[in-house]
């Protein structure tokens, strides 16, 4: 069994206390030193305190419960479209979840939900103490509408695989706030809205090289369609992504070269949690997202690898196939060869990094940023929305756009679809989102909300009436004195 180190903790920020982080040139707001750490009474007084607040958020985004193994196995696993990977002895404990045989009391269950609430408490610690700070408030409100945004990405995380959770909107003033009980779905769902609806306003549509990476009103409108999306609000999803698709997004020309380090934050890129290999820093440059999946025992560690219905999944032709999936023997575009020897049959290509990019003291592919929310996901989102309103005509223009991107240019694969008959058209796009958008941690969530859980899932073991959600985690249940409940089938 490998050593998994805990990068988290450079990161986690106690409900009073923060860690610092330094700003100036592109990415250099990632540049983070872990052993400075300042207690919140002599913190949160200058617009410097301000700015390291907020960083501390973005840092925390990339920390190994957002991004490892635990938002693997919550996110990915019980899909179809991912295997445990790496050697069938090798963190066993992800059959759990590839089997809906896991327990309330399993580590990854705490830790997915524990990395969450850090973002959340870091995004309250700015916004209940930024606003008493004197600084300039146009760049006060950008910041709280970042933490708005990023609180309600993580809120959308955890209602989306725990269903009623707690709602906690301040940092605990005192023992009375700490034992909060759940909120219901609706209510968490109509907080994640308005937080979006507010960060809308204020976020700016782009930023300078300084603050690349940071959240933008576009990324606030799209995550709001997508939030909208799994409450079947489609007249919402619609109008969001309608106004998304006029912000001068675009879909990036080669789908392949897409996920490339080099090609980060690019024109099709809504949000990504920024990843940076700082040179002198190994702790700054933590990312772990690309070496748990990278090639085993060359430039990673072998888990989340694709499945083969994934690999059946894609048309013929379907240059996507081959820019999603590392195949065992293949030399890839940037002249890597997966050698045969290695122990699994496919590998996640969107989180490779080319091997000559590997350096020595640092984790595999740290470089390697995680795409959230793309072009090609609103498009898609687009064209669900459009045809459940029943406006066909608009759903095949969305849909096609992604497809004709796909094809490259070559015009005897992957043809328009031009179905107008309602169900036939859904299937088509669900189809395209499938592999659109495999290995992005989407598909099993989709599922669910598509209600084909089941159909779908169930040969693996998945049962309705349970397994649309995991179990909440005991040890919460426990701390909180049986005042939250665990889901039922539990």
């Amino acid at each position: 069994m490998k050593k998994y180190i805990n990068t988290q903790s450079f990161f986690a920020a106690a409900a009073f206390s923060t860690v610092l982080f330094t700003a100036s040139c592109k990415k250099d707001f990632l540049n983070v030193p872990p052993q400075a750490q300042q207690p919140s009474v002599t913190f949160w007084k200058t617009p410097e305190d301000a700015l390291k607040g907020v960083n501390a958020i973005y840092a925390n985004l990339r920390s190994w419960n957002n991004v490892a193994f635990n938002a693997i196995a919550i996110e990915s696993t019980g899909s179809d479209e991912a295997d445990k990977g790496s050697t069938p002895t090798d963190a066993t404990f992800f059959n759990l979840y590839d089997q809906f045989t896991v327990t309330a009391t399993h580590g990854s269950l705490q830790d997915f939900w524990t990395g969450q609430y850090q973002n959340i408490n870091l995004c309250n610690q700015v916004l209940d103490n930024i606003p008493n700070i004197s600084m300039d408030e146009s760049l006060k409100n950008r910041y709280l509408a970042e933490a708005k945004f990023v609180r309600a990405y993580s809120y959308f995380r955890l209602v989306r695989a725990y269903g009623n959770v707690v709602l906690r909107l301040h940092v605990p003033k005192d023992n009375s706030e700490y034992n909060l009980p759940q909120s219901d779905k609706a209510t968490v769902y109509a907080q994640i809205e308005k937080d979006l609806n507010e960060a809308a306003t204020v976020l700016p549509q782009s930023y300078g090289a300084a603050d690349l990476g940071r959240a933008t009103k576009g990324a606030a409108i799209g995550l709001h369609a997508k939030v909208a999306m799994y409450q079947g609000k489609w007249a919402d999803v619609l109008a969001l992504t309608n106004q998304v698709m006029t912000m001068g997004y675009d879909l990036f020309p080669d789908f392949e070269k897409g996920f490339r380090t080099q090609n980060e934050n690019n024109i099709e890129s809504l949000f990504e949690v920024q990843a940076e290999l700082v040179p002198g820093n190994p702790d700054a440059s933590n990312s772990q997202y690309s070496q748990v999946q990278g090639v085993a025992g060359i430039m990673g560690w072998g888990f989340n690898t694709p499945s083969e219905v994934l690999a059946n999944a894609f048309e013929a032709g379907d240059p996507r196939k081959d820019a999603t999936i590392l195949f065992k023997g293949e030399t890839t575009p940037q002249g890597d060869l997966i050698p045969t020897t290695v122990p699994n049959d496919r590998y996640n290509q969107k989180s490779y990094v080319p091997f000559a990019m590997r350096v020595s003291g640092f984790n595999e592919g740290a470089q390697q940023n995680f795409r959230v929310l793309r072009f090609a996901d609103i498009l898609l989102m687009n064209a669900e929305a459009a045809n459940e309103q029943n406006i066909p005509s608009q759903a095949l223009t969305s849909l096609n756009r992604v497809r004709k991107r796909a094809r490259g240019g070559n015009n005897n694969i992957l043809p328009d679809v031009t179905t107008t008959d309602k169900t036939a058209l859904r299937n088509a796009i669900w189809k395209e989102r499938q592999v659109e958008l495999a290995m992005e941690n989407d598909r099993y969530f989709d599922v669910i909300r598509q209600g084909r859980g089941s159909a779908v899932f169930g040969v693996k073991g998945w049962k309705a009436n349970k397994n649309e959600v995991w179990p909440i985690p005991q040890n919460e249940i426990e701390l909180s004195g049986n005042l939250l409940k665990q889901n039922p089938g539990y």
